[in-house]
């Protein structure tokens, strides 16, 4: 099964202050995961800012607005998408991230 490891930045997150040490151990974690077999895609994401929106009306006209879908304090910075064999070992993928992050993530399965 797929899941997602979802890495959460607040909305004035500064990629800018990222330690080199923290840099080591995202490096260490990506590494560990394709020894494992495990990952699949990887991608971090610019800041919310740079974020576009797009709303479907029921006129069918699409309109495009800057920022995030829903104003929140925190928004997606990065992600993986790991095959597990189970929840359990996916989770324990999502503990090595947010220490390697030192942010929250969220783990949950694809349909």
């Amino acid at each position: 099964m797929k899941y997602l490891v979802a890495i959460h930045h607040p909305d004035d997150y500064d990629p800018s202050i990222e330690e080199e040490a923290m840099t080591r151990d995202i490096d260490v974690l990506n590494d560990e995961m394709v020894a494992a077999g495990v990952r699949v895609f990887v991608g971090g994401l610019y800041p919310v800012g740079r974020a576009k929106s797009l709303r479907a009306g029921s006129d069918g006209r699409v309109t495009v607005s800057d920022g995030p879908y829903l104003p929140t304090k925190e928004h997606v910075g990065g992600l993986w998408v790991l095959e597990c064999a189970s929840e359990e070992e996916a989770i324990e993928w999502g503990r090595k991230a947010t220490v390697a992050c030192r942010v929250p993530v969220e783990v949950r399965p694809f349909h």
